[in-house]
């Protein structure tokens, strides 16, 4: 297994495995605490995070084809800087309702979006 491969494969199963721990947490823990808003907010967050989690995984897959390409690498750096600023202030701002963390939100977005294009674009043209 190359390095870049392997490099996905770990991302992906931490944040795979964090996923799961932090919506158990939401859904048993804070259901009571937070309101239906705020709760909407924590599952987003969550959501996301688990489906960019998975997205590490095709990462890897294309990287384990790919293994010399930049804009594989950038795709699954781009998707885990997503997860971090995208679900992070998610879960920020629904636990403490600090408002202004909702501002950085789509910076992640903008973030996974460039990951699944720059995915596109090295499966596309083979780079």
């Amino acid at each position: 297994m190359n390095k870049l491969t392997r490099l996905f494969v770990i991302l992906g199963s931490i944040n795979a495995g964090l996923a799961v721990i932090i919506g158990a947490f939401g859904a048993h823990l804070l259901k009571d605490q937070l309101s239906d808003q705020l709760m909407t907010i924590f599952h987003t967050g969550n959501q996301y995070h688990f489906f960019h989690a998975l997205g590490l995984f095709a990462v890897a897959f294309v990287a384990s084809h790919l293994s010399n390409s930049k804009l594989v690498k950038w795709s699954g750096l781009l998707m885990f800087i997503g997860i971090i600023i995208f679900s992070g202030s998610l879960y920020m701002l629904s636990i403490t309702g600090i408002r202004w963390l909702g501002a950085i939100t789509p910076i992640g977005g903008i973030a996974f979006i460039g990951a699944w294009l720059l995915l596109l674009l090295s499966v596309k043209f083979n780079v």
